[in-house]
């Protein structure tokens, strides 16, 4: 039963990125964490979605964070965009997704670091949790049978920009992105701190 309602969750989040996307190729992944880690995310899938309509970018969002970690019908999915389809994303997004189920708890606002550059050669190697600005409320909110889910960014940033945020605050670190208007799916963008 519980594992029923998982799956009807992550079908719920799919179901709604495939309508936020209409037009774009959507491909779903299965995403197995492996024998140590397959309890805390059972169901973890990544969505892909390609460009079109909505976007020239690429968009992996995962579907199962919600199912394992929701509180009272509410809980978090995330959404990353990049700038090509790579297994380096997807990759990604199942450790995102193992961080926040793991004991972690992402939410807005908060970072977390990768452990090395977003792509070889990126100087962003954290990521920031953000409403996501590049799609709108409209994929932030998604019903989910018994609650709902928010999709979240999740923002490759430098250590400079979070220590920048730790000190300053995190809307003034937007502040910074929208004055350099940074193309946040450059993996080597300037770092604006």
């Amino acid at each position: 039963m519980v594992s029923d309602a998982r799956v009807l969750a992550a079908e719920a989040v799919e179901r709604h990125v495939r309508h936020f996307f209409e037009g774009h190729s959507v491909e779903v992944v299965d995403y197995d964490l492996g024998p140590e880690r397959r309890e805390v995310l059972p169901d973890l899938r990544v969505v892909l979605v390609g460009p079109g309509p909505r976007s020239d970018s690429w968009a992996y969002v995962t579907a199962g964070c919600w199912a394992a970690m929701e509180k009272d019908g509410h809980g978090l999915e995330f959404v990353m965009t990049a700038h090509v389809r790579d297994q380096r994303f997807i990759d990604l997004m199942a450790m995102i997704a193992y961080y926040h189920c793991g004991g972690h708890q992402l939410d807005l606002q908060h970072s977390m670091p990768i452990g090395e550059p977003w792509v070889p050669g990126s100087t962003c190697d954290h990521l920031l949790i953000s409403l996501p600005y590049l799609h709108g409320p409209d994929l932030e909110h998604c019903p989910v049978p018994g609650g709902h889910a928010r999709l979240l960014w999740t923002l490759p940033v430098t250590a400079a920009e979070i220590e920048f945020r730790r000190r300053h605050g995190h809307e003034a670190l937007e502040q910074l992105f929208d004055e350099a208007e940074i193309i946040p799916t450059d993996p080597f963008r300037a770092s604006v701190a």
